[in-house]
């Protein structure tokens, strides 16, 4: 009874200490995911900033270059995709509710399902997403949080080129004995981790963009360029993303070809995320961040509760570098038991 009551109490302590993060969590996931992302930029631009510094560039000028290119690089993708497409997207959306009705006619004709059901169903789901859809003030005020949020992070990823080996040397100096040691060798292990997830991602998502957008010109799947972006773009989002931009793309492609163009796109997607999974992502990533595939949807499924499509984005290389931090503190506490 007594181990049974120590237990009992171990648990709701431990419960309470869940919650309670989670509940700070909940309340900063503006300022976490700014952080995340901005640690995300940060070591996906360090190698544009070393070269920089290596020109002999103050190392304020090389921040400020660096953050400007990649403001160059985003607005000038967006205004380059957008005046290339934005008169398709109206087209994409037709597509795509073209597709729903092909869909919807193969579902009641192959399935024991009446156009009744299916109507009484599609009305649940849209009372369901109206009713949980944010009133005009919620709408204004996460507006100005990303805003906000944005912000904050260009500042923070200025600051962080600029100063952050020195802030990360400032750090170890308060740390003396062993504790430095483990301390300096799990932040260059999360580091190389992040950097290695940061630019193997934007690689792998740039190659899946590239091979199903050829894949969609070769069937003449109409709106290749805006689905290729969608693919990109989904890339960043491990394997939930990649299943919804081959959504898209295969409606998209029923809609405009028929079901025939529908199951060769399939099978373009299919490939073209085989080779990513099985041959691209073991070589850019190599073993530095891999996770388990049940680790990935837990991981992304909760960062999406918490800050949305930003979570989705952040909480995987999150895991990563814990995973690897941690990792990297086990391996010294079992050097230093054995030695």
């Amino acid at each position: 009874m007594r181990t049974a009551v120590t237990w009992s109490l171990c648990l709701l302590v431990v419960v309470a200490g869940l919650w309670l993060l989670g509940q700070i969590a909940v309340l900063l996931a503006p300022l976490a995911v700014a952080l995340a992302g901005t640690l995300f930029l940060t070591a996906l631009l360090d190698p544009v900033l070393v070269r920089l510094r290596r020109l002999r560039l103050p190392a304020a000028l090389a921040a400020l270059l660096t953050v400007l290119l990649l403001l160059g690089v985003l607005v000038g993708a967006g205004v380059l995709v957008w005046n290339l497409t934005a008169s398709q997207f109206g087209e994409l959306s037709q597509q795509l509710d073209e597709g729903l009705q092909r869909s919807r006619d193969f579902v009641t004709s192959s399935l024991p399902v009446t156009d009744q059901q299916l109507d009484r169903l599609v009305e649940q789901i849209r009372q369901g997403v109206s009713g949980s859809a944010p009133d005009p003030v919620a709408g204004a005020r996460k507006a100005a949080e990303v805003a906000g949020a944005i912000l904050l992070g260009l500042v923070l990823l200025f600051f962080l080129l600029k100063d952050g080996r020195s802030m990360w040397h400032w750090v170890l100096g308060r740390l003396t004995g062993p504790r430095r040691e483990v301390t300096a060798a799990a932040g260059r292990a999360g580091w190389r981790t992040l950097g290695a997830y940061s630019r193997g991602t934007m690689i792998i998502a740039a190659i899946d963009a590239i091979g199903i957008g050829l894949a969609l010109v070769v069937l003449r799947v109409p709106l290749a360029l805006p689905l290729a972006l969608i693919t990109f773009l989904g890339g960043f989002v491990p394997i939930i993303g990649a299943t919804v931009a081959g959504a898209v793309a295969v409606l998209v492609a029923l809609a405009a070809n028929g079901p025939t163009t529908a199951l060769l796109t399939l099978a373009a997607v299919i490939a073209v995320q085989q080779i990513e999974g099985n041959l691209l992502e073991p070589l850019v990533m190599r073993r530095q961040v891999q996770l388990h595939p049940a680790v990935i949807l837990v991981v992304v499924t909760a960062g999406t509760l918490v800050a949305g499509v930003a979570g989705a984005f952040v909480s995987v290389p999150i895991a990563a570098v814990l995973w690897r931090v941690l990792d990297t503190v086990q391996r010294h506490r079992t050097g230093e038991a054995t030695g």
